[in-house]
């Protein structure tokens, strides 16, 4: 079986948040981890991100995705035409939020298809903080709401990345761990 990490746009994954933590607690349970920098990076346009998370995972059906911020995104648009067994998204959002770099995106052009994600993932976990200076508690509500996610809100974390600080996200290998 294999995990995709997908960070957000310009992260780097070697360095960056809680990636690496992540990826070597998923390895410990046996998983091929995908865990790279994702091309065009700034303004993580949906036909390019799509297209590689196609080709690196192959068959997806059986996969594990894990996205964050934008690349939370990427993962809810690739479940409209795609099956995962596991979904996680983190600082997950369903608007370009009135930001000029995700409306150049291509993600929001067109309306979402809220019931084939719903049914194209074996389940869906959602972790969203309702300090995130980037993300309003409203959008992981939303999508929460729409897709039956299991969802885990906090109240201090942030947007899970450099704003806090956030090297470690155990509950991310334990939630992939109840899915094996």
């Amino acid at each position: 079986m294999k995990a995709m990490i997908i960070p957000g746009n310009d992260n780097t994954l070697i360095t960056s948040n809680w990636y690496q933590y992540v990826k070597n607690g998923l390895e410990k349970l046996g998983l091929e981890v995908i865990a790279e920098n994702m091309p065009d990076p700034k303004l993580a346009r949906k036909e390019i991100w799509i297209s590689f998370i196609k080709k690196k995972l192959c068959n997806a059906e059986d996969s594990i995705l894990i996205g964050h911020s934008s690349g939370a995104v990427a993962v809810l648009k690739f479940l409209e035409d795609n099956k995962c067994k596991l979904a996680i998204l983190v600082g997950a959002y369903h608007s370009h939020l009135n930001n000029d770099l995700e409306k150049k995106s291509g993600y929001f052009d067109e309306p979402w298809k809220w019931n084939q994600i719903k049914n194209n993932a074996e389940k869906i976990i959602i972790f969203a903080s309702k300090d995130d200076p980037y993300i309003p508690i409203s959008e992981p509500r939303l999508i929460k709401e729409k897709t039956n996610a299991e969802y885990h809100e906090y109240k201090d974390e942030g947007h899970f990345g450099s704003d806090v600080n956030k090297k470690e996200f155990p509950e991310i290998v334990l939630v992939a761990k109840k899915a094996l």
